[in-house]
């Protein structure tokens, strides 16, 4: 059984701002959040393992999201202006660089743990979707969104802020271990 309260500690040892207890009962895949990515608009949709559709249909996911009962909710938060793009992506590359620490940790010591990130996985420079298998199917991260998850509600339903305040931005991932 894992030790909730070393892994929270685990993840704020490796840079996240905030973590929180996840209950997965409270996980509600919607199809209309699986249906905004298919505006491709990360550029991921149809062209990564990771994302819709070859993370599978809604239905498939929630097989695989609630075969897990509990987990942990991961923030990086930072104050940035939201007009400078240097300072989003400064922030979006601490969170990555958190979860690559953490992720490796979590690894080791719950190899059956979901992955569950903030954008497609981004392992391989080229995905070899839908072409060949994935070269890291042990490694591949999914999308709270690509999975069908609101992530702002999936947070507020587990007693942990979306939004700290003005001038600041939150990237949030999970992780499922039981």
């Amino acid at each position: 059984m894992a030790d909730y309260e070393e892994l929270k500690q685990m993840a704020l040892d490796s840079g996240f701002s905030h973590v929180g207890d996840l209950d997965v009962d409270t996980i509600e895949l919607k199809q209309e959040v699986r249906d905004m990515c298919s505006a491709d608009k990360c550029h991921a949709y149809a062209k990564n393992w990771s994302c819709p559709p070859a993370c599978g249909t809604i239905e498939e996911c929630a097989k695989k999201v609630h075969k897990y009962k509990r987990g942990i909710l991961l923030q990086t938060t930072g104050e940035v202006d939201t007009m400078d793009i240097d300072d989003i992506m400064e922030l979006a590359a601490d969170h990555k660089e958190h979860y690559d620490t953490f992720q490796k940790k979590v690894r080791k010591q719950y190899p059956d743990a979901m992955i569950i990130r903030d954008g497609a996985c981004t392992k391989c420079k080229t995905c070899t979707y839908p072409d060949a298998p994935c070269r890291f199917p042990n490694e591949l991260f999914h999308p709270m969104e690509g999975l069908g998850m609101l992530v702002s509600e999936v947070c507020q339903r587990n007693n942990l802020p979306y939004y700290y305040g003005p001038g600041t931005l939150t990237y949030v991932g999970c992780v499922l271990i039981e």
